[in-house]
């Protein structure tokens, strides 16, 4: 009983958001980790440095029979910072790449992102951006069952289908677009809020003759630093999505410790919960310009009867870095947030 549980489970969620109705996004449980998916104004929005590389790695739903397996690389650098007194531009892109289930849906995106930065006095900045790319979902039907296959007594995929899909592949223009605002009073705060809107264009994705598009999806975060001592930095934070139906919030706080007393060793650890959905356990280490995250979900939902609670393990690996020789006004700091 417990096995048939797993595999309808699976079979739903291939179908649901795979095949028919509205498609949903990709997401990371450390979306503070994955800064131009969440938002393209964070594009060169660096507190603590001028340019970033990341990877993140994201497996999912692993003991069920259609696992997620979530991929991505992005970069963003800091333009005109020593031309432009009160404000900078970043640039950037990023490349994601997700396979699930049975039949191999895979879906790769790749974008290109700009933004514009601007201080507002001393210790406040505005920051607009967007991003446009292309995207392609795929499938490889040869490895999909449909209902009109079940013989009584199981799926036979010998027996031709009547389900009307007239491609194994589609591609498609996406754009998104999105505002920060931060504010830093003091070398130990730092607050950070933005929103924005992804699939602006509602784009045609579908496997089918018909008209199904990509809903627009909206995005919000909320981010802070807060320096208690020497030794400890505290760094809430919250995120809210909604596409269509289906939302999602996420909220919780990791702390660093100053491991080497020079702020060169940073140790991490946190817990986060995504509402009616997982509970999530984090720990990181920074060695210098590198930052090493891992979580973990557990599930908490009704689908913890059919993954045994196993949700997702979650990779992010930061490298930041500061310009060197680089002068700067007595109004723009070189990073924001604070630091050890």
């Amino acid at each position: 009983m417990k096995q048939l549980v797993k595999i309808a489970a699976g079979m739903f969620l291939l179908l649901t958001t795979g095949l028919n109705g509205y498609s949903q996004d990709l997401h990371f449980s450390q979306f503070f980790n994955s800064p131009l998916t969440t938002n393209p104004a964070n594009t060169g929005f660096i507190p603590d440095g001028n340019y970033r590389i990341g990877v993140n790695y994201r497996d999912q739903w692993t003991s069920i029979p259609v696992p997620y397996k979530t991929m991505s690389v992005f970069g963003d650098w800091q333009l005109f910072r020593d031309r432009l007194e009160y404000g900078w531009v970043g640039l950037g892109g990023v490349i994601l790449r997700d396979v699930a289930g049975a039949g191999n849906l895979s879906s790769t995106k790749a974008y290109g992102s700009i933004a514009y930065h601007q201080l507002l006095g001393n210790s406040s900045l505005l920051s607009l951006g967007f991003n446009a790319g292309t995207a392609n979902k795929r499938v490889d039907i040869t490895k999909l069952v449909f209902g009109d296959q079940w013989n009584g007594k199981f799926f036979d995929a010998r027996v031709p289908t009547a389900e009307p899909i007239n491609a194994s592949s589609t591609n498609y223009f996406d754009l998104q677009v999105g505002m920060n605002y931060a504010y830093f009073p003091t070398d130990n705060i730092y607050v950070n809020a933005g929103f924005s809107v992804h699939h602006v264009n509602k784009p045609r994705e579908t496997f089918y003759d018909s008209d199904n598009i990509v809903p627009r999806r909206y995005i919000g975060f909320l981010n802070a630093s807060i320096k208690v001592s020497d030794m400890v930095i505290l760094n809430p934070g919250a995120y809210y999505s909604k596409q269509v139906n289906t939302s999602e919030l996420a909220v919780g706080m990791n702390a660093a410790y100053n491991v080497s007393g020079d702020g060169s060793q940073q140790a991490y650890g946190g817990i986060y919960y995504r509402g009616n959905d997982a509970v999530i356990a984090m720990v990181g280490y920074q060695l210098s310009t590198v930052k090493l995250m891992f979580s973990y979900d557990v599930t908490t939902s009704q689908l913890s009867a059919a993954n045994s609670r196993r949700g997702a393990y979650e990779i992010g690996i930061i490298y930041t870095g500061l310009y060197r020789n680089r002068a700067f006004t007595d109004a723009v700091r070189s990073t924001f947030c604070p630091s050890f």
